[in-house]
């Protein structure tokens, strides 16, 4: 009896041998590990109320007023996302390095100055988006319009947290940076959505887009009081001085890399909208939100290991920026590759959950999921280059990307719809990853691939 209880013991202690590996102590893998971790777990999480929040949206609002909405909240998300003019991930660069510096005043106006500067700009341009939509109205799908203008007031609050949530990020308080958007925004969605529903209101395109403009400030708000409290306690108090020019040289080559990425990434839904109808759209929306939990594997990495990429070269530690990196791509594409694998398992009940006639996007799933994986191969690789001083090329390879989908979008959405928009996103997709790899290998040699051998 002993004997069998030795042997039992034994797998299972070495089980917990090797969670506490990955998982415990204070070394650099494990702390990754960890925050990686905790950004999947509320990235999961948010997805799953999304989700929830989605399928209910596309049951109480119809196929023509949901695709609406998504045509809508395409654009605040795609814009939202780049009129933080790259601060939001410029902070992971800037922060370690005043730090590192003792430069205590720029550090203390850096965080202030870059959320007023943020709020300023993306306001003046949500003013100038807003005379746009007025100008274009008559040309624009009328059922379309007032929600346009609600995206508009959505679009300086988005910027805000999205700033935030970088300066979060850099002091690794990943719950503060992402929960306020990613649950407390969710969770409001789909309160006041359900609200209306049971006051009687008719759900349409504009009530969902008042719900969801009303969540994002709320959400913001919220999360800039917590944000002040925590910086007030590791921060001193003192003067402050401003370096504008110097973070927007520093912002701007990023913010064209995260631009011409979300375009990358949203140009499909675009031009779904404009060639095929709103029940369409609607139905690719769906495909790409069920697939969505792969490129949460993605994000989770990149966001734990941005500014640790850039502390590492800043100390010159080479060996060490290596071994982290082949760490943080490991743990890229192997649960992405698992992820992938379930999710097309249970595609269609999956995809049923939103209602009968969104099963009929199941196999543009298995296109789709073609690029998500393939681009997981080379891990984070993106924020290596922005963090090394190679964001111009790392931007360059973005926009050919995202000139590539555009083109294959133009040419495959008219006869093949969602499918087209799939196959033109995932060749986009590996032209991206194999453009990348290339770039880290010439300029950096890094081998920055999940598998073969590294230099």
């Amino acid at each position: 009896m002993a004997l069998l209880e030795a042997r039992s013991a034994t797998p299972l202690a070495g089980l917990k041998a090797r969670l506490r590996a990955m998982f415990g102590g204070g070394h650099e893998a494990a702390l990754t590990n960890r925050l990686a971790g905790t950004i999947f777990i509320i990235r999961v999480v948010s997805a799953a109320l999304a989700y929830l929040s989605q399928v209910l949206l596309a049951r109480w609002m119809g196929g023509a007023d949901y695709g609406t909405y998504v045509y809508v909240w395409t654009w605040v998300l795609l814009l939202g996302s780049m009129l933080d003019f790259g601060i939001a991930m410029s902070c992971q660069k800037i922060i370690p390095e005043y730090r590192a510096a003792g430069a205590h005043a720029l550090l203390r106006g850096f965080l202030s100055g870059s959320r007023w500067a943020t709020l300023a700009a993306s306001s003046a341009v949500a003013l100038a988006l807003a005379g746009l939509v007025r100008l274009l109205s008559p040309w624009i799908d009328p059922p379309a319009v007032v929600p346009l203008y609600l995206g508009c007031l959505t679009l300086p609050a988005f910027v805000v947290a999205n700033t935030q949530d970088g300066i979060a990020r850099s002091h690794d308080w990943m719950r503060l940076g992402l929960m306020p958007q990613f649950i407390v925004r969710q969770s409001l969605i789909i309160g006041f959505t359900a609200g209306a529903v049971v006051l009687g209101f008719q759900l349409g395109a504009v009530a969902a887009m008042i719900a969801s403009c009303a969540a994002v400030w709320i959400a913001m708000l919220g999360q800039l009081l917590a944000l002040n409290r925590r910086l007030e306690g590791v921060i001193d108090p003192g003067p402050k001085a401003y370096e504008f020019r110097s973070w927007l040289k520093t912002s701007l080559p990023i913010m064209m890399v995260e631009g011409f990425y979300l375009l990358l990434s949203y140009i499909d839904v675009l031009v779904l909208q404009h060639y095929r109808s709103a029940e369409e759209v609607g139905v690719y929306f769906a495909v790409i939100k069920t697939l969505a939990l792969v490129s949460f594997i993605h994000y989770a990495m990149s966001a734990v290991t941005a500014h640790r990429f850039s502390e590492y070269h800043t100390s010159g530690d080479k060996a060490r920026l290596a071994a982290y990196l082949r760490h943080a791509i490991t743990w890229t594409f192997w649960p992405s590759l698992a992820a992938t694998v379930v999710l097309l398992a249970l595609g269609k009940p999956l995809l049923w959950l939103f209602g009968p006639q969104f099963v009929a996007g199941y196999d543009i799933m298995f296109i789709a999921a073609i690029g998500l994986v393939v681009r997981a191969a080379i891990g984070p690789v993106e924020r290596l280059l922005n963090m090394l001083g190679q964001q111009n090329l790392c931007a360059l390879a973005y926009a050919l990307a995202f000139a590539i989908n555009l083109v294959l979008c133009i040419a495959l959405v008219p006869r093949f719809g969602g499918h087209g928009a799939a196959a033109a996103t995932s060749l986009a997709l590996t032209f991206e990853t194999v453009l990348l790899f290339w770039i880290t290998r010439q300029r950096l040699g890094l081998h920055v691939l999940a598998f073969g051998k590294r230099a």
